[in-house]
């Protein structure tokens, strides 16, 4: 069936990213028990948008997000139990816009591999278009995409509007984009394309219609929603403005006019699960289970409580930083916020009339995984790290400037700062390349550069010469070295820094996205101490340290692996 629903139909429509249900004649039998209520939903829909090349998340977190071996599980595990559609609705392929030619070869295999999961695992009915799909060119845009307001001769692949039969439900997809939303494509007027295609797949028999739109913002597609009209449900992709996981909204959103917003979160890290339920009588209604509303409450009263006890902790304590205070603030903020929107959301199933139930569906890594596409994930590592460390071989060296220091590796620190080099050893710092080499990641270009020294500074670490610089040795904080070695410590003016200024962890390697319990001072206390900066530690004075934050963290989020998963 799966080959049926990805066969390519010509030229049609193409570049977004939204997905409508549209209901209506369905039978009174369908679905039904002997009082009336549903057996169980007529299908699963899942929703995936701005995939952005992602197939695993970085790891460096303490809760990562987003994994295609893991949602490849969960539609499985959903396929087993009934009907399933899964549509995705743009920026699927590349996780950049642009691709400079380093990255060319990985970013390839890991669309390919993206492309072979869609198809083989996940069994995707549908595909919109976003600008991250057009980084190597119309050209390499695969497998066929839904954008009825994209011609043939824009050199995309295509696919027509099409009609799903899941069950004995009759589904039509097709999808638009807005011209703001892609640059440099021919794009026609969305609204115009999308209320021909719609037309269309009602004349076909669709009971249901899901549109696929791209948009620049959220107020953008509901205006493009509503003017199309006659959408239920709307799944929207908008390209950078794709929400992160704390951002998405838990609830579809009504749109004018009628039909529900859903908008999945960037990177795969939140996929929205819809339950449709198909009964006579009365237009769709968001019904939200009690169960489902009871189980997010008590996940998210947990979770509440769990930061709220960081920030009585971290507000007492005088050299805390005052920006993760105010981080965890707003955490606590946001909790209460969605636990007074569950409140207050209708907590019932209509008497009659078809209706649906969404889940905002955390990809995280106690879900199982997909033995299949987590081997192919393996290989895709290996072969991306060849194919890097072959590019990276092929640029000539440039040598580095006369006079400028260079990078010269711990081990010409030894000689006069053994104790420091020895307290480094104790440190995180020292495993860094070893966490890569766990995951078969240590070639990887969207990891490498936080895990060794000077990474593509002059004399530094690069793909194709690294040895003597894995980890996060010396130079990364203190500068170069080879000038102040070579002067045997007597270089005037000094070339070296007594230690990075507090901005540099911030913004070079501890990100939100990557570290994220991190705090400037917690985090020193743990590379500071006897022949290392004791005196810089004692001024620091007592309070928590990020192995303490991290540790806590973790707690939260919990230690255990999915079932099936390797990491």
């Amino acid at each position: 069936m799966f080959a049926k629903l990805l066969a390519p139909q010509a030229a049609a429509a193409m570049a977004g990213a939204l997905l409508v249900l549209v209901w209506g004649g369905c039978s009174s039998k369908r679905g039904a028990t002997r009082d009336g209520q549903p057996s169980k939903p007529a299908f699963t829909l899942f929703a995936l948008a701005e995939t952005r090349g992602q197939i695993g998340p970085c790891g460096c977190t303490t809760d990562p997000l987003g994994d295609l071996s893991r949602t490849a599980a969960l539609v499985e595990q959903a396929r087993r139990e009934g009907p399933v559609l899964v549509v995705d609705a743009g920026g699927l392929l590349y996780s950049q816009a642009k691709i400079t030619p380093e990255l060319a070869a990985q970013e390839e295999l890991k669309a390919d591999l993206l492309v072979k999961s869609y198809q083989e695992s996940l069994g995707v009915a549908a595909i919109g278009l976003g600008s991250n799909d057009l980084a190597q060119g119309p050209a390499r845009v695969r497998p066929g995409r839904q954008v009825a307001n994209l011609a043939a001769e824009a050199g995309v692949a295509l696919e027509e509007p099409k009609i799903v039969v899941l069950g004995t439900a009759k589904v039509g997809v097709f999808g638009v984009a807005t011209p703001a939303s892609i640059e440099g494509l021919p794009l026609t007027d969305p609204v115009a394309a999308g209320q021909r295609a719609a037309g269309g797949l009602r004349a076909q028999g669709a009971e249901l219609v899901v549109a696929l739109i791209q948009a620049t913002s959220k107020a953008e597609a509901m205006s493009v929603a509503a003017a199309i009209g006659g959408l239920d449900l709307v799944v929207a992709g908008l390209g950078g403005a794709a929400p992160e996981p704390d951002r998405v909204e838990p609830s579809a959103e009504p749109l004018r006019g009628g039909g529900f917003l859903v908008i999945p979160a960037n990177r795969g890290q939140v996929v929205s699960r819809v339950e449709v339920t198909l009964r006579e009588g009365g237009g769709l209604t968001d019904a939200l289970g009690r169960a489902a509303a009871a189980s997010r409450d008590a996940q998210l009263a947990q979770q509440l409580q769990s930061v709220e006890a960081d920030l009585v902790r971290f507000a007492a304590d005088p050299s805390a930083d005052p920006a993760f205070v105010a981080t965890k603030k707003q955490e606590v903020t946001r909790l209460q916020e969605e636990r007074a929107q569950l409140a207050r959301a209708p907590l019932r199933v209509p008497a009659k009339g078809s209706y649906f139930t969404l889940e905002q569906v955390k990809i995280s890594k106690q879900l199982a995984c997909h033995a299949q596409v987590q081997t192919d994930a393996e290989a895709y590592f290996r072969a991306a790290g060849e194919a890097n460390v072959r590019f990276a071989q092929s640029v000539p060296a440039v040598p580095p400037p006369k006079g400028v220091a260079t990078y010269v590796g711990t081990q010409a620190c030894v000689e006069c700062h053994d104790t420091a080099v020895e307290f480094w050893k104790k440190s995180r710092h020292a495993d860094a390349w070893q966490t890569l080499v766990e995951r078969g990641q240590e070639y990887d270009l969207e990891c490498i550069s936080c895990h060794v020294t000077g990474w593509n500074k002059p004399g530094g670490a690069t793909l194709a010469k690294n040895e003597a610089l894995r980890d996060v040795q010396c130079e990364v904080c203190h500068g170069p070295a080879s000038i102040h070695v070579a002067k045997e410590g007597d270089d005037e003016p000094r070339t070296l820094t007594g230690g990075p200024e507090p901005e540099l962890c911030a913004k070079l390697c501890h990100t939100k996205e990557h570290s994220d319990t991190f705090s400037y001072d917690a985090y020193l206390r743990d590379i500071v101490g006897p022949g290392h900066g004791e005196e810089r530690r004692k001024a620091l004075g007592d309070g928590p340290t990020g192995h303490e934050l991290r540790a806590a963290g973790l707690e939260r989020a919990g230690k255990t692996l999915g079932a099936g998963c390797k990491k």
